[in-house]
C-alpha cells in the first residue's frame, strides 16, 4: 500500500498553523453543511486535540491534515479551528480497523472490520481495489456484501479527489462539502465550466461565494456569464422565499448590489436572459415583474388546466340533491346544517369547488357526505394530500383510501418527475385534495396536468394556515381570484365549540388574544408561564416526560409532539431534540452516533428529504425499531412499514421529539406543546401560531410569555408573495 505523502498540508495563508494526526473520535458531524468536531491524536501533542472544521465525510481512523488557528472557547477550552481540512485513508492496521468499524463503508461494522484486518492486515484497501474477489475469503462476506464494500470504497476515493481539486482553487472545506453534495462526481467539470452554477444550484452558497471561486478561476468581473448569473440567483433566492418572481426594479437593485457593475451591463444581461427564455417579463397588479420561466409557465398551466376542468358537466348522472342529502344523513346518523347542505349541493354539480374553513366548522363532515353519496352512484373517486400523515388522517376521517400526492402521481425516481400526466392521466371521476394550503406551484401544476378533462376536482384546506414552503400560494390565489366556486365555512358547531383548542384557534385567527388565565383542569388547552428560555426548557421536559402522560395517559414519545416556531435557539427544535431525547430515551441501547445525532431503538425520527425509492417523504415521522451496529443498519417503522437505512444514510433522518411548526403542516397529534417566547420574535406570526394550535387533537399547551403570544396574534405582516396565478385565474 502506498505510504502517506510527507507533505499533505492544504493550501494556507502564511499565518496559519498546520496540524496533522489520526482521528480518534467524531464527536459531532452535521451532514447538511459538513461541520464537524473531532478528537485527534495529533503529531507533537501528548493529549488528544479538539479540531473543528468541515468535511464531506469523516470517520474515526482517518488521517487528518488541517490548516487553521488555535482558539480558546469559553465553554469547550482550547480548540484548533481549521479553515482547510483534508482527510486520507489510514495506513496502520489499527487505523484501518477503526475506519472500517465506523460504518462509513456500508456492509462493514466492528465484527467484519476485525475479520478483514485479521485476513489482510494493512493491505485491506489494496485488496478492495485490486483483488476484490479475495474479500469472499472472509467468513460471512458473500458476493452482495463484497459488492457493497467495493462500491463504497470507490465513492470514498472520488470524494477525496474532488476535495483536492476544490482546495487547489481556494475553496474552503465547508464550501467544498456543499459543492460535492450537489454535483457528486461531476463537481470538477461543473466548477471548470461555470462556477456560477453554485449560486443557482446550492442552497446555502450565495453568489459572492461563487464569485470568489470564479475569480480564482480567472473569470473577469464584467464577464457576461457573471452578470447573468447574478440575475438568475436573485430570482432563485426569491423562490426560496415563496415568490414566483420579483418586481423588475427590485430585481435590478438586487443585481446591482450583488455585482457592482454598471446598470447598462445588467440591462444587457437581463435582455439576454429574456431572449433565451430563462426568465419572463410580465405584470402583477400593474407592477412590472420578472419571473423564472419554469414557475411562470407552471402558474399559467395551473390556470389553463383548471379552466378546462371547471368547464362542462360532471361525468356522473344528475343527482336529486334533496333525496341524496336525506339518504346520507340517515346513512351517517347525523343532520347537516344549512351551510353544510349547501356545500354538498354545490359539490354534486360543480366540476371545480373549493371548501375552506378552520377547525370545527364541518369540513370533514361535508367531505364524508359528498363521498358517500357519489360512491353510492359508482363514481370513481381518488383522495390525496401533500404528506403521508395528512393522507392517513384523510383516510381515517372519510373511510376511503387516500394517498400522498407524490404517490398518486407515481414518482419516477430516474427522472425526478411523475409518470402520471397529460398522456397518462389519473383514472377517476372525482379527485379530492386535502390540506391544499401546503401545495406549492410546481406540485399543483403536476397534479392538474394529471387530472382528466372530464373529472371533477374538490379542493379542501384552511386558507388561514401557513402557506406552502415552496413557491406560490395556490389555495389563497384560488380563493382570491373570484373565478372559482368557494364554500367558506365559519360556523363552529356545538360539539366543536366545547373544545378550547378550537375556540382559541379561531380567536387567534380573528386577531383576538386568547384568555391565558388558569384553565379548568379538564380543559384541552393550557398556558404555562415561562419568560426565560431556561425555564421554558425545564417546563417542556416536565410536561412531556411526566405531567401530560400522567394526567392524560399518553405515551410521551408517540403521542406528544413539541412544535417550535424556529429550529435554532435554546428553545428551538434542534436544541430541544437533544434535551428531550436524553430525557425520554437516554438509556436505550445499542446506540450509534452519526451526523451529529444519536440513534437508538425507540427514538422518534423524521425523514427530512424525499426518498422516492423507499417511498418515505420529507416530514414523515417514524420510530426506530432496531439498531444493528455490526451490519451497519438501522430499521425504522413508518406507519407499520419498516424501512432500513445504512449508517451512512442517516443524514436523511433527524430526531423528531421536537419539530418546527412548518414541518408539522398536514399532521395532527394527540398532544402538542408549543414554546412561544420573545426570543422567537422574528417568527412570531398569527398564521404560525394558528397553525401550531390546530395541530393538537386532544391537548395543546403553550409554554412561554404572554407578551410573545400577543406579539404573534397581532403580527399579520407576513411578506407578500409575488405570484401571477390569481390574475391568470381571473382572466
Amino acid at each position: 500500500m502506498a505510504s502517506r505523502p510527507a507533505d499533505t498540508a492544504p493550501a494556507q495563508a502564511p499565518d496559519r498553523e498546520v496540524l496533522a494526526g489520526l482521528v480518534e473520535r467524531v464527536t459531532f458531524h452535521n451532514a447538511e453543511n459538513g461541520f464537524c468536531v473531532l478528537r485527534v491524536k495529533a503529531r507533537g501533542h501528548r493529549d488528544l486535540v479538539t479540531v473543528i472544521g468541515h468535511a464531506a465525510t469523516i470517520s474515526a481512523g482517518e488521517w487528518l491534515t488541517a490548516s487553521g488557528e488555535w482558539v480558546n472557547d469559553r465553554v469547550h477550552g482550547q480548540q484548533f479551528r481549521s479553515k482547510f481540512l483534508r482527510t486520507s485513508a489510514p495506513t496502520t492496521a489499527e487505523g484501518i480497523e477503526r475506519y472500517l468499524a465506523s460504518g462509513m463503508i456500508r456492509g462493514i461494522g466492528p465484527v467484519y472490520a476485525k475479520k478483514l484486518i485479521r485476513a489482510f492486515g494493512d493491505t485491506v484497501f489494496d485488496v478492495i481495489e485490486a483483488k476484490p474477489e479475495r474479500l469472499r475469503e472472509v467468513p460471512g462476506i458473500g458476493a452482495v456484501r463484497a459488492g457493497r464494500i467495493v462500491n463504497a470504497w470507490a465513492e470514498q476515493k472520488v470524494v477525496r479527489e474532488i476535495m483536492v481539486f476544490l482546495h487547489s482553487h481556494g475553496v474552503s472545506t465547508a464550501r467544498a462539502v456543499w459543492i460535492f453534495k450537489t454535483y457528486g462526481a461531476d463537481a470538477v467539470q461543473v466548477m471548470s465550466e461555470n462556477p456560477y452554477r453554485l449560486a443557482r444550484d446550492i442552497r446555502g452558497i450565495g453568489f459572492r461565494t461563487a464569485d470568489a471561486i470564479a475569480e480564482k478561476l480567472g473569470i473577469a468581473r464584467d464577464a457576461m456569464i457573471r452578470v447573468r448569473a447574478g440575475i438568475g440567483h436573485a430570482l432563485a433566492t426569491a423562490m426560496d422565499d415563496g415568490h414566483c418572481g420579483l418586481p423588475a426594479g427590485e430585481l435590478v437593485s438586487l443585481a446591482e448590489t450583488l455585482l457592482e457593475v454598471p446598470a447598462p451591463l445588467i440591462g444587457t444581461a437581463l435582455d439576454l436572459e429574456l431572449a433565451e427564455g430563462t426568465v419572463i417579463a410580465d405584470q402583477v397588479a400593474g407592477t412590472d415583474c420578472v419571473f423564472l420561466a419554469g414557475l411562470y409557465r407552471a402558474e399559467q398551466g395551473i390556470a389553463e388546466r383548471l379552466r378546462i376542468i371547471a368547464s362542462g358537466a360532471t361525468s356522473w348522472p344528475s343527482i336529486d340533491a334533496d333525496k341524496a342529502i336525506g339518504w346520507v344523513e340517515s346513512h351517517l346518523g347525523m343532520n347537516l346544517a344549512a351551510s353544510q347542505s349547501e356545500a354538498v349541493r354545490l359539490a354534486l354539480t360543480a366540476k371545480l369547488l373549493v371548501i375552506t374553513g378552520g377547525p370545527g366548522v364541518g369540513k370533514t363532515t361535508i367531505v364524508r357526505a359528498i363521498l358517500r353519496i357519489l360512491a353510492a352512484k359508482s363514481v370513481r373517486i381518488l383522495l390525496a394530500a401533500p404528506t403521508g400523515r395528512a393522507a392517513k388522517r384523510l383516510a381515517e376521517t372519510t373511510g376511503f383510501e387516500a394517498k400522498t400526492i407524490h404517490r398518486l402521481l407515481e414518482v419516477d425516481p430516474a427522472s425526478g418527475g411523475f409518470r402520471r400526466g397529460v398522456d397518462h392521466s389519473l383514472e377517476c371521476d372525482l379527485l379530492v385534495i386535502d390540506e391544499t394550503s401546503m401545495v406549492d406551484v410546481p406540485l399543483m401544476h403536476a397534479l392538474t396536468r394529471a387530472i382528466p378533462d372530464e373529472a371533477a376536482l374538490l379542493v379542501v384546506g384552511d386558507v388561514d394556515q401557513l402557506p406552502s414552503v415552496g413557491p406560490g400560494q395556490v389555495l389563497a390565489d384560488l380563493i382570491g381570484s373570484g373565478a372559482v366556486p368557494v364554500v367558506r365555512l365559519t360556523e363552529i358547531f356545538r360539539q366543536a365549540a366545547a373544545s378550547r383548542i378550537i375556540t382559541v384557534a379561531h380567536s387567534v385567527n380573528r386577531g383576538e388574544i386568547p384568555d391565558l388565565g388558569r384553565a379548568d383542569p379538564e380543559s384541552d388547552f393550557h398556558f404555562v408561564a415561562a419568560d426565560e428560555p431556561e425555564t421554558a426548557v425545564e417546563r417542556i421536559v416536565e410536561l412531556v416526560k411526566t405531567r401530560i402522560p400522567r394526567r392524560f395517559r399518553l405515551d410521551p414519545i408517540r403521542d406528544i409532539q413539541v412544535l417550535c416556531p424556529m429550529a435554532r435557539g435554546g428553545v428551538g427544535a434542534r436544541s430541544l431534540n437533544i434535551t428531550l431525547q436524553a430525557a425520554l430515551n437516554g438509556a436505550a441501547e445499542p446506540r450509534v452516533e452519526r451526523f451529529g445525532w444519536t440513534y437508538a431503538p425507540g427514538d422518534k425520527v423524521m425523514q427530512i428529504e424525499n426518498d422516492y425509492d423507499r417511498e418515505v417523504y420529507n416530514g414523515d415521522i417514524g420510530f426506530i425499531a432496531r439498531v444493528d451496529a455490526e451490519a451497519g443498519e438501522i430499521a425504522v417503522g413508518f406507519d407499520g412499514r419498516e424501512v432500513v437505512y445504512g449508517l451512512g444514510e442517516l443524514d436523511a433522518l433527524v430526531p423528531a421529539y421536537a419539530a418546527t411548526i412548518h414541518k408539522s403542516q398536514g399532521s395532527e397529534y394527540p398532544a402538542v406543546v408549543i414554546p412561544v417566547l420573545t426570543q422567537h420574535y422574528v417568527m412570531l406570526q398569527r398564521n404560525l401560531l394558528y397553525t401550531g394550535i390546530t395541530r393538537g387533537r386532544r391537548l395543546v399547551v403553550l409554554v412561554g410569555s404572554r407578551r410573545a403570544v400577543a406579539i404573534a396574534v397581532r403580527n399579520i405582516s407576513g411578506r407578500r408573495r409575488w405570484s401571477k396565478l390569481r390574475e391568470w385565474l381571473g382572466q
